[in-house]
């Protein structure tokens, strides 16, 4: 794997995350209470033993950068790094990054190394556990110009996702972006029985969603983007790639979720903590690695947890009830509060003396007040939440609409990175 080198990238302005983006890049929005997205496909490579990494980066990078340098350090006989490449100004352009392919093409010295072969690009903002040796075979094995990660899905979630069209050989023959009509559907169907024949369950699917996650060889991947103005990869380099190269799917049929609104990332958090989580955190021959904090054990004083995810750090106190709710880092949750299928992603500091002196008259501590009542939202870091406050959608509000300080986001409540709620304050 010492010939593969992977470019994430780091994803646009992030609006359909709003406001969990206001201030941090897609891949730096927290997830799972201690991690954020960019940690998956980054321990993806190194779990598959890709130890190169560029992370091309250009909205609301500040945090993201920060968590990259103070996370991801290798040993210096690996020669492996995680390397920032940021939108900048340079003699071959001033422009920011026009699209994921643009972005590619502003930083092709970095890949023009003479011991890489391989390049492998990935999303920021995907949850998904993949071995890409396996996804490297399958390239080597059907000596193909770029190999593409395949999920089977239904004919109803196709309608959402560029569909392929494959030969007997799983080589991609053509590609369709959202069909919506039983005719185009029937264009770009596959036979569940290929799927079967090949160890996949087909179990009614009928088509396969590009992932987004590309291997191509090096040499192909600089003439396709040196020979055009190509902007975008899965609406132009993919799709013309399918024509001028043998493009050859990889199969794969584990979790995948792309986080890219406020209700994906939602309902992912709330799997992770459910009893038996699509998408297992503690497998122990492939972790996720993020930032060491070196935080306290979270002290539990007679409350009671059901379903949930509590991280590091918090302090949870007696008559607290947590239901099917996710807790993140240095949450603060006071007496006979309630917390019920929410995301309260805690804070990035202690409240010591010397802040709480610092904050204005009639603000409350940092955290979630006593008395108060959670439910179906997502409070993001660092809100101070006082006492008998209530949030929960209310009977009638619009999916999408605003409320004061909070938001709601495709039928959840969304409390902004930094509110502060009064005592008795009700939605």
């Amino acid at each position: 794997m010492k010939n593969v080198a992977c470019l994430i990238l780091g994803g646009g302005k992030g609006t359909r995350l709003m406001p969990l983006t206001a201030y941090r890049s897609k891949p730096a929005v927290p997830l799972a209470g201690k991690y954020r997205l960019i940690d998956i496909p980054i321990s993806n490579c190194i779990n598959s033993g890709i130890n190169r990494i560029y992370l091309l980066t250009q909205f609301n990078s500040v945090s993201l950068h920060r968590h990259i340098r103070q996370t991801f350090h290798f040993d210096p006989f690996s020669r492996g790094f995680v390397e920032i490449l940021a939108a900048q100004q340079t003699n071959e352009g001033a422009d920011w990054y026009q699209g994921t392919a643009d972005a590619v093409r502003k930083h092709l010295r970095y890949i023009q190394q003479a011991d890489i072969d391989y390049v492998l690009i990935l999303s920021g903002d995907q949850l998904y556990r993949m071995n890409f040796e396996e996804m490297i075979k399958t390239h080597q094995e059907a000596d193909a110009d770029v190999t593409i990660a395949g999920l089977p899905i239904d004919n109803e979630q196709a309608r959402a996702f560029g569909i392929m069209r494959l030969n007997d050989d799983g080589r991609v023959e053509g590609f369709l972006e959202k069909p919506q009509t039983p005719e185009e559907l029937e264009i770009v169907r596959t036979d569940p029985a290929w799927l079967d024949a090949r160890g996949i369950e087909s179990k009614g699917r009928e088509c396969l969603a590009s992932m987004g996650i590309y291997l191509f060889n090096r040499e192909t991947l600089v003439d396709l983007l040196e020979k055009t103005d190509y902007e975008d990869f899965g609406r132009e380099v993919f799709p013309a790639a399918i024509r001028a190269r043998h493009v050859q799917v990889h199969l794969f049929d584990g979790y995948w979720e792309d986080i890219g609104t406020i209700g994906a990332f939602f309902q992912a958090n709330l799997d992770l903590a459910s009893k038996n989580p699509p998408f297992p955190i503690d497998v122990a021959d492939s972790p996720i690695y993020t930032r060491p904090r070196f935080l306290p054990p979270t002290r539990i004083d007679g409350a009671t947890i059901i379903s949930s995810l509590v991280a590091d750090g918090c302090e949870i106190e007696q008559g607290a009830v947590i239901e099917n709710s996710l807790v993140g880092l240095r949450c603060s949750i006071g007496p006979d509060a309630t917390i019920r299928d929410s995301v309260l992603m805690g804070a990035d500091y202690y409240q010591d003396d010397r802040r709480a002196q610092c904050a204005p008259e009639g603000v409350p501590p940092l955290g979630i007040g006593a008395g108060t009542v959670i439910e179906r939202a997502i409070v993001d870091k660092d809100c101070r939440i006082g006492r008998n406050v209530t949030i929960r959608l209310p009977e009638g509000a619009a999916a999408d609409s605003e409320h004061g300080p909070l938001l709601i986001r495709d039928g959840i409540v969304v409390v902004p990175k930094g509110t502060a709620l009064p005592d008795g304050w009700s939605f």
